[in-house]
């Protein structure tokens, strides 16, 4: 797959990946005001709200795991390029391959362990905000979803060109 921007890529996981780009730049924009919020009324207001930390982790998280996700579709990620492209036939396909197959892992890691984290902390309050706690990993779920799907797709398509 070459690398391209999301927002070009008409296929179904293309207009995910732009969708999921949109996403994190919505919650960097978030943490900014969110912190700039926090900065004001602290020091203009004199009242500092309880609830811009656990929001801005939650936005900063967010940005985090959706940023990651659309890097490997992107192909930005970890890999081991300059000795690929040194090593011979076999060689060369298994360190093109390995570094897909470790994204897939840790996203599938990601997903499964955020999905129990969200779980098992769904009913309780997060400390300061009016949110459940299990929101806190919702991000870590879903990105390790998409990590390891934006990783599988790359696969398939290295071993079709393969």
């Amino acid at each position: 797959m070459n690398e391209q921007e999301p927002s070009s890529d008409k296929t179904l996981l293309g207009r995910v990946a732009a969708v999921t780009l949109t996403l994190a730049c919505l919650a960097l924009v978030g943490v900014a005001a969110v912190e700039g919020w926090q900065v004001f009324a602290r020091y203009v207001l004199n009242n500092s709200p309880s609830w811009t930390e656990p929001v801005a982790l939650l936005l900063m998280s967010t940005a985090m795991m959706c940023g990651a996700a659309v890097g490997v579709r992107g192909n930005r990620h970890f890999g081991f390029a300059m000795l690929a492209e040194k090593a011979p036939g076999n060689i060369r396909r298994a360190l093109q391959l390995l570094p897909l197959l470790i994204a897939i892992a840790i996203g599938l890691l990601f997903l499964i362990a955020g999905a129990h984290l969200v779980i098992e902390s769904w009913d309780f309050r997060m400390a300061g905000a009016p949110l459940p706690q299990g929101s806190i990993y919702v991000p870590i779920a879903g990105g390790g979803g998409l990590i390891a799907l934006f990783a599988l797709e790359r696969l398939l398509e290295l071993r079709r060109q393969l």
